[in-house]
């Protein structure tokens, strides 16, 4: 997946569970122990979320996704 397309599904304010899959190049089982994870976090917090969605601002910093890099990345392509 190229800089561009992962900025596409960054963009994006919830993140469902293929997108999850599509970010972290992981299988279904795998995708869903990282989604539960960052459900389990959030409803500890006291958050309510839809079903089977989760903000994308929580997988990025859960993915450690660098934006910046990505953005200037994507940029150089252009160029």
């Amino acid at each position: 997946m190229s800089a561009n397309d992962t900025l596409e599904l960054l963009a994006k304010q919830w993140c469902t569970l293929n997108d999850l899959m599509k970010l972290t190049n992981l299988g279904r089982n795998s995708a869903l122990k990282i989604r539960k994870e960052i459900i389990n976090d959030l409803e500890n917090k006291g958050y309510k979320l839809p079903c089977g969605l989760i903000p994308m601002c929580e997988v990025v910093n859960k993915l450690n996704i660098n934006i910046n890099y990505l953005q200037n990345i994507t940029r150089m392509d252009l160029k």
